[in-house]
């Protein structure tokens, strides 16, 4: 049992299970009933984005001193106590079922998921590997 993060939009892994959307928007263009099949997500959850001027900025963010601007921003949203229990509420679930969360981003490196990958890591998740 563990929690995988994703690029969504991506094939999901046989042992996937549920799949996450931590994203602000819904894809462009893909009607409702079709987010699970292409593979986005089966429950949007955009709690766990980025607000949207912190999105802005994390796009904007050409060197790693902005990026360490924006992980501390996104850090500081998430510590908000609705968004920390929901992040302890998934990493006690990852010892006992299988889903995944995940953005669009092609890059983790350069996305919110990697600071989400470590967020749960500090809350004691079982992570899998992508």
């Amino acid at each position: 049992m563990s929690v995988r993060i994703v690029r969504l939009g991506s094939p999901r892994a046989k042992d996937e299970g549920l799949r996450i959307g931590t994203v602000r928007r819904p894809p462009r263009g893909v009607p409702k009933s079709e987010f699970a099949a292409q593979d986005w997500y089966d429950v949007w959850y955009p709690n766990l984005a980025p607000s949207a001027e912190l999105v802005k900025e994390a796009q904007d963010a050409t060197t790693p001193k902005s990026w360490a601007a924006f992980v501390k921003k996104y850090r500081t949203e998430m510590a908000t106590p609705d968004n920390a229990r929901t992040l302890d509420l998934l990493a006690a679930l990852s010892h006992g079922s299988d889903f995944s969360v995940g953005c669009y981003c092609e890059d983790e490196a350069h996305c919110h998921r990697s600071v989400l990958r470590d967020l749960l890591a500090e809350r004691g998740a079982r992570l899998k590997a992508g």
